[in-house]
């Protein structure tokens, strides 16, 4: 990181806001250093000067950099509200509202409906939720200073060279900390090699155009290796003593192989030639050990890590589909005696928080700092361990305590 971008970032986060014109000045020579090879990477220099001229760091993003919920949310409570009554009911309704596009998607690049409304549930709650950061104050950020500037500045790049083709105006261009956007969150430079324009209207539009962006999904599906008329996997059960060194995504057995070694269906059944592919290589899964749901996984579940490398992101993913495909969850609970809440839980755990005092705001679902601070006042009221974390038994609790 640069001496003056470090400064200006360590004032802002001292003293809680910056003047515009320090900030300005605060990015101007990271991304003066950056113009020469923006440009030789094909970006004009009229189109470097105009998009780039006075941008402002945003100091949060480094913040959501390190606070991924992906790897910093236990998997119970990540699941729980990704995986919820509405998203499941939301994603049937979507699979009959866009069943045209979805079959000839589905014709053309070999990925399933269910898999990529899951993928498009997940990402944005069905388009609802496409971030509202504007990418190149978030992505000059990410490029000169934080973790993985040499990540972020192709990611950058990329995002100009979509302005410079006017693919999307810079006004839309907006999403989530790191650069993603549109319904199915793609990266620019993803979008570059893989977003289609599935609706023939010449523009690929992953922003308003749906059909580009479950087609471009299952583009990207298809690229990573996707199996037309395969399963991403299966809940399986362990038999006692299990050595869970067996499992990870690197370790590759057939399910005969798998078979031999004691897993079974999740109904106790033994896994069988019908448990396709049976003749392929898998991986048993174990999110949180032996004791937990165990999940034996096939190349498709591959391809759905290769969106966002997240066990529990791919998992959701693939829950879900089974889910819209009208398949139960998964049999073994998670190890835990205090489960994670639904959205409409986490809605009704503000509600009795705001009627106990606590100033939440909107009742929106969202656990941020306001909801965070009011649990925390809870718990330490009720004695327990403050944690500030959203589960079943603070739910509990206030319900008792509001009859």
């Amino acid at each position: 990181m640069i001496p003056l971008l470090r400064s200006f970032l360590a004032s802002v986060v001292l003293f809680g806001a910056a003047a515009p014109a320090h900030a300005a000045a605060a990015l101007a020579p990271c991304l003066a250093g950056l113009r020469a090879n923006a440009l030789k990477d094909g970006i004009g220099a009229a189109t470097w000067d105009r998009y780039t001229a006075g941008l402002e760091a945003d100091p949060s993003v480094l913040a959501a950099q390190d606070a991924q919920p992906e790897f910093v949310t236990p998997i119970w409570d990540y699941q729980a509200a990704l995986v919820d009554a509405e998203r499941i009911a939301d994603g049937q309704r979507m699979l009959q509202e866009h069943a045209v596009p979805l079959r000839a998607i589905e014709a053309r690049y070999g990925v399933d409906p269910a898999t990529v409304v899951a993928v498009w549930g997940v990402e944005s709650d069905y388009g609802r939720v496409t971030g509202k950061r504007p990418l190149l104050v978030s992505l000059a950020t990410l490029s000169c200073a934080g973790r993985r500037q040499e990540y972020f500045r192709p990611e950058l790049f990329a995002a100009l060279k979509i302005l410079q083709a006017g693919d999307v105006a810079v006004e839309a261009m907006r999403g989530s900390w790191a650069g993603a956007f549109g319904q199915t969150q793609f990266m620019p430079s993803t979008y570059l090699r893989l977003a289609v324009d599935f609706d023939g209207d010449g523009r690929r539009d992953l922003i308003d155009g749906t059909a580009d962006a479950l087609a471009s999904t299952a583009n990207y599906l298809a690229r990573a290796g996707w199996r037309r008329g395969e399963r991403w996997g299966m809940e399986v059960r362990l038999p006692e003593r299990f050595d869970a060194r067996r499992s990870g995504r690197q370790t590759k057995r057939t399910v005969a192989q798998w078979a031999r070694l004691g897993l079974r269906r999740a109904d106790g059944s033994a896994l069988a030639a019908a448990d396709l592919p049976a003749a392929r290589d898998g991986s048993l899964l174990l999110p949180t050990g032996v004791a937990g749901p165990a999940l034996l996984v096939w190349q498709n579940y591959d391809a759905l890590f290769s969106y966002n490398a997240s066990e529990s992101y791919a998992l959701s993913i693939a829950l879900l589909s089974d889910r819209l495909r009208g398949l139960p969850g998964w049999q073994a609970p998670w190890p835990t005696d205090d489960p994670g809440l639904s959205r409409a839980e986490r809605r009704e755990l503000q509600t009795l928080l705001t009627r106990r005092g606590h100033a939440i705001g909107e009742i929106d679902g969202m656990v941020g700092k306001t909801t965070r601070e009011a649990i925390a006042a809870e718990q330490r009221r009720l004695g327990w361990p403050i944690d500030s974390r959203a589960g079943q038994r603070l739910l509990r609790e206030l319900r008792h305590a509001t009859r």
